[in-house]
């Protein structure tokens, strides 16, 4: 997968809660057995009506968030489901980073779409209720505000007259996983050469 370092992009805002993966990626958009085009589905349900138009009261569809590349949801995003369609069709859509509120015992993000967010270099980042009814106010005030994520510096900084910024908590591993671009896979293949020897060792000693 491709290392996350910094991102710089437009913030869009839809500031709902428990949002699940049956709304991230309907079921209907399952059916391929492909890891490309979930795009289209994303949202469906929301950002389409039932003859197909896109649906003008949607947040996404608004004109100043065309092309956003940062998202800003409530907290428990990526409920429901296991599916990691979800998390393909968010990152296929152009979405780099999600920014979510811990709310009291429940959590940023669902714990099984986190995980599946890391797998594919999508950086969730969990916030206090605090700091994202702050910047969800300013991007409000300021339609079509770029922000500058910086993983290494754990800084987010929207680019306001003021330079307003925030600092970000997260799991060493989590960071270094992004930072390097290594999926399980990935990381596995760190250690070729070690899993080669071992094989090898293990044929001639013919334990069997």
């Amino acid at each position: 997968m491709e290392a996350f370092t910094q991102h710089r992009g437009k913030v869009a805002i839809l500031n709902r809660a428990n949002i699940d993966t049956d709304q991230i990626i309907p079921k209907q958009f399952l059916k391929s057995i492909k890891r490309t085009g979930y795009e289209d589905g994303l949202f469906f349900d929301w950002r389409f009506l039932e003859d197909g138009s896109p649906n003008p009261n949607f947040e996404l569809n608004q004109k100043h968030n065309q092309g956003a590349s940062i998202l800003v949801a409530g907290n428990n995003f990526g409920c429901g489901s296991s599916r990691e369609h979800a998390v393909w069709a968010v990152s296929q859509y152009g979405f780099k980073v999600i920014l979510a509120p811990k709310k009291g015992d429940v959590p940023a993000f669902a714990d099984i779409f986190f995980n599946n967010s890391i797998k594919n270099g999508l950086l969730c980042v969990s916030m206090s209720q605090e700091e994202i009814s702050k910047l969800i106010k300013l991007v409000e005030s300021n339609p079509g505000l770029e922000a500058l994520v910086d993983l290494e510096k754990q800084n987010i900084e929207f680019q306001d007259k003021d330079k307003t910024s925030f600092h970000f908590e997260i799991d060493p591993s989590v960071k270094a996983t992004l930072l390097a671009g290594l999926d399980e896979i990935g990381q596995t293949l760190q250690n070729a050469t070690a899993i080669s020897q071992f094989e090898k060792l293990h044929h001639e000693q013919k334990f069997w």
